[in-house]
């Protein structure tokens, strides 16, 4: 093994120069490649004797990570050029950074201020955005894996212990990381996937924003933190960071990987939109015992397991649930935060999830006969057989997953003007218009009546969510009688709701969804006849029924079959065109079906599948509104929950 005060001329083709500096595993040489005249940074490990296991372990990794990073080509990761080894050292070539790292910014202070932040946090999510479209898992997101360059330009770094989706090297079982910054999965041995890296990233938030990690403390006192307390939120700590940056950052390291957002795309337009808004005024500190502390949790009877501690809901920056809590007074802050987070947000427009999907996800299983599986919450009698072999997802779009595109930074709407008193009613109805907008988690759809009374209705997640539409609704038309229709659904479908938002038109001609017979409560074996009445400009029509399980059954177009354009102002009668019946079945609870319409259409193809991941569908689904919307198309769409109710 190369001595730790030895540095050797030369490593492979390489000429060492010095010292970058050394590390538990191994020295950092500041090389030169003499073919090219580059100078390049050499990061080694020694190769040990076969009967040490875990350093052949270490050395392994140490392959992957040259594996890992070396498919990777991104301006915001340090590039890894040659991996080679000598007779008692193995060693990677990399980018040479002209820099320091996070920590060692961190350290030497002062605190980054706001802008800073967000820079540095659109460019590591960016990265991470990048490698986990390419099947790659960090794993160990911390201050000391990014590099600021000169220019101040964050590169990520240090794939060392690094999964590849198509790998099995690291598996369940196995802790690796660094404790502060890692997942609750991760710490508790459990696999980990892109929504850990999503959760190391917002520990890494909490720290630009703080000075300090959420958790610390030994292994032992940090996984029982991580499982069963929740931090202080940034605004707490640090007067000048506006509330709303708490529940980006909850939403980031909530404890369920279901419950983060689902992309770093998704976490990265949060936070830009937060600090694009105007700044919301803080509660004072000492009324947080007149607030309501109680949030509505998930039902046990949704199949949810009492352990399951969601913090907040995934793809927003809404709450859902709340877990318990070993610091009584964290509660309150928390719904502070949620309080004040609509004022801040109004200001912004734009949805939260330009989405990659979080590695290759397996297709629902076959039935002996090859038919496909039935999807929780619905029965489908006779339902022919699917191609037999892999089948591909939908055919993506030119933004889609499949194939990422840098999202541009989406400038920040107007500030929503309340409507002053005695305001006539076209007045509050424009008011409640731009509301509509910007809402988070939710699709209200508003009605001003002559004399000035405003009725909502619509789908809206359970808890913060809710409550901040009631607050945001009273401070856009102060003073006006409210009526309350809407429909509280689980921060599960906060995905969905958010991603048919941009085109959910609260008023005039529109797409309308509605089931027959006006039903939208179905039980146990009853048919679910959705009609959906086309806006007034012909349009290509996509239906889809999201589930709670985490499935998204394609209703229009029909999987295999072909796109068509409806007529304007048509009616749909959508199980005619499929030919097929649905039926309410078990789980039982809330779901939710969406209809879109663009006068473009959404997809190239037709589904391959009927049945598909929803994370991934919505990550697909958002990138084509989006597209659809940059070519000028118009489009339309609705979700509409309906309840599924056992005999």
């Amino acid at each position: 093994m190369t001595k730790p005060d030895t540095i050797p001329a030369r490593l492979g083709k390489y000429e060492v120069r010095g010292v970058l500096g050394r590390g538990s595993m191994g020295i950092v040489y500041d090389g030169w490649d003499p073919a090219i005249d580059r100078r390049v940074a050499i990061k080694t490990v020694g190769l040990i004797n076969d009967a040490d296991f875990e350093a052949e372990e270490a050395v392994a990794r140490f392959r992957k990570e040259a594996q890992a990073a070396g498919r990777l080509s991104h301006a915001g990761i340090v590039a890894v050029y040659d991996y080679g080894e000598t007779a008692d050292t193995a060693f990677i070539v990399m980018e040479f950074v002209e820099g320091q790292t996070l920590q060692d910014r961190l350290d030497a202070g002062p605190m980054p201020d706001l802008g800073e932040t967000g820079r540095i946090m659109q460019q590591v999510l960016t990265a991470l955005h990048y490698i986990h479209s390419r099947g790659v898992i960090h794993r160990d997101i911390k201050p000391s894996n990014v590099m600021i360059t000169a220019e101040g330009d964050a590169k990520l770094t240090d794939f060392g212990i690094a999964r590849i989706e198509s790998s099995s090297m690291t598996k369940a079982g196995t802790i690796l990381g660094t404790p502060a910054y890692m997942s609750p999965e991760q710490l508790t041995a459990g696999p980990a996937d892109a929504r850990s890296d999503i959760y190391a990233a917002g520990v890494l938030l909490y720290q630009l924003l703080t000075g300090k990690r959420p958790f610390e403390g030994g292994l032992v006192a940090i996984i029982n933190k991580a499982l069963n307390t929740v931090p202080p939120p940034p605004s707490t700590v640090r007067a000048e960071v506006p509330a709303a940056l708490d529940l980006v950052v909850a939403t980031a390291m909530a404890r369920e990987p279901a419950d983060r957002y689902p992309t770093a795309a998704a976490f990265g337009r949060a936070i830009r939109e937060v600090l694009a808004a105007p700044v919301a005024t803080r509660p004072p500190a000492d009324a947080g015992d007149d607030v309501d502390r109680t949030l509505v949790r998930r039902s046990a009877a949704r199949g949810t397991s009492p352990k399951r501690s969601p913090l907040f809901s995934p793809g927003t920056a809404a709450a859902r649930t709340i877990a318990p809590s070993a610091h009584p007074n964290a509660g309150r802050a928390w719904l502070w935060a949620g309080a004040a987070l609509l004022l801040v947000l109004i200001g912004t427009g734009g949805w939260l999830l330009l989405r990659v999907p979080q590695g290759p996800q397996p297709p629902p299983a076959a039935t002996k006969s090859g038919a496909e599986p039935a999807v929780a919450g619905l029965s489908l009698p006779n339902r022919p057989p699917e191609p037999s072999g892999p089948q591909p997802l939908p055919a993506p779009t030119a933004a889609s997953p499949a194939a990422p595109v840098p999202s541009p930074p989406a400038p920040p709407l107007p500030a929503v003007q309340a409507a002053p008193a005695e305001t006539p009613p076209q007045g509050m109805r424009d008011a409640l218009a731009r509301l509509a907008g910007t809402a988070f988690c939710a699709l209200p759809r508003f009605g001003v009546s002559d004399d000035g009374r405003v009725s909502v209705s619509g789908p809206v997640g359970a808890g913060v969510a809710e409550a901040a539409l009631r607050d945001a609704v009273r401070s856009a038309v102060p003073g006006a009688p409210v009526t309350w229709g809407t429909r509280t659904v689980n921060g599960v479908y906060c995905g969905v709701l958010d991603a048919v938002r941009p085109i959910a038109q609260a008023s005039g001609p529109a797409l309308d969804l509605s089931f027959a017979d006006g039903m939208t409560r179905f039980p146990e074996n009853a048919v679910i006849r959705p009609l959906v009445r086309m806006p007034d400009f012909q349009a290509y029509l996509v239906v889809d029924y999201f589930s709670s399980d985490g499935e998204v059954l394609h209703l229009l177009p029909v999987a295999g079959g072909q796109i068509r354009a409806e007529a304007p102002n048509a009616t749909v009668a959508v199980l005619d065109r499929m030919k097929q019946r649905l039926e309410a079945g078990p789980p039982f609870g809330v779901d939710v079906m969406v209809a879109i319409a663009s006068s473009v259409p959404l997809f190239p193809a037709p589904p391959a599948r009927s049945v598909e991941s929803a994370r991934d569908y919505i990550a697909a689904l958002t990138a084509a509104i989006d597209t659809a919307q940059r070519r000028g198309a118009r489009l339309s769409g609705r979700a509409v929950p309906l309840d599924l109710e056992a005999r």
